[in-house]
Formats: structure tokens, sequence, C-alpha cells
């Protein structure tokens, strides 16, 4: 079994140098630390239909990955080229004043209730995570639009860069392998 050490690696380096792995390999044991790297990696390969096994060991974690059947998998991206996303990258909308761009990107995730068209998934990233996470102004309208459907995604760097992991309240942690992957295969991106 081939043995990957992807410690002191930055996102998305441990994911795409898995995922490279695993385009030739069957079964792979990798090295990483803790935090956002193992868990990219191990949401990267249990959605894909890999079986993941995980120990800890002296300097790191080590994930043993093998090929599992792919019905197991869970998409984290469309299928299809359908659909808008939506990327926000801040908690306010706009360049004005800090409270009133607060309040205008509070209006405009409440209003997203109201439209005709949701977004197929929403990707927060940077300053965008803190509307995930305990706390946040929006917290209820998100959780109606999980309930129609919506997919909700936080960028898992950007947690773990605001300390904001253990207060992620809404949706799942991603990965910028999955976020560039959804973008692309996306008919409409519209970023705030």
């Amino acid at each position: 079994m081939n043995t990957i050490d992807c410690r002191n690696m930055a996102c998305p380096a441990p994911v795409i140098t898995v995922k490279k792995a695993l385009e030739q390999l069957t079964e792979v044991k990798v090295q990483l630390d803790d935090g956002a790297p193992r868990e990219n990696v191990t949401r990267f390969a249990r959605n894909r239909g890999y079986q993941v096994s995980e120990e800890q060991g002296d300097k790191g974690w080590i994930i043993t990955i093998t090929a599992g059947t792919v019905s197991n998998a869970v998409p984290l991206a469309p299928a299809n080229q359908s659909g808008q996303v939506l990327l926000i990258t801040s908690n306010r909308l706009g360049e004005g004043p800090e409270e009133l761009g607060k309040l205008l990107m509070k209006n405009f995730i409440h209003t997203l209730l109201e439209t005709r068209d949701c977004p197929q998934q929403i990707f927060f990233m940077n300053n965008g995570v803190f509307l995930s996470c305990e706390g946040s102004d929006v917290y209820e309208a998100l959780e109606k639009l999980l309930g129609m459907g919506v997919e909700i995604f936080s960028c898992g760097l950007c947690l773990d860069y605001f300390g904001l992991k253990e207060k992620q309240r809404i949706g799942t942690t991603t990965n910028m392998l999955t976020t560039a992957e959804s973008l692309m295969a996306a008919a409409q991106v519209i970023k705030l």
C-alpha cells in the first residue's frame, strides 16, 4: 500500500494530492495534520464512495482510503450543469458603512425565501462563513433554504482561520476542490 505524506500542506493541496493518487490506486494511506486537512480528505473520500479508516499517529493522523461502492457516495456537487450557485465571500453586502452592509446582507438572504428561483447551492467563504455560524442573523432563513433543498457549504479553511469550526451551525464544511468543481459545473455563479 502506498503512503502519501500530506502533512504541512495548505488547502486544497491534501485533497488534490489524494484525488490524484486515487485515480491510479484502489487503496492509499495518507498522513495528515489534524483539523481541516484531516476533515477535508476524509469527507472527500467518503463522498466519493471510498471506505475510510482513521487512526491518530505520533505526528498527526493516518487515514487509510480503500475503494468502496459508488452507491455509498453522497454527492456534494450537482452532476449536471444546471442551477445557480451563490458565492458569498463577506458577511455584508457592498462597500459602504459596515452596519448598512450587514443589514443589506441580512435582508438579501431573507428575501431569497420570497423569490421564485432559489440558488441550487450557497458557498460561504472568507468573512461570509460568519453567516453560517452561531449568532448569525440569517440562521433561520438559511435553515428554511436548506429545507427547500438548497445546499449550503462553508469553507473549512476559512472556519479554521477565524476560529469558528466549533461554532458552525448550518450546512456542510467543504474544501476548495469541491467548491471549485461546483462553481465550474454551475450554469450561473453569482458572487456577493
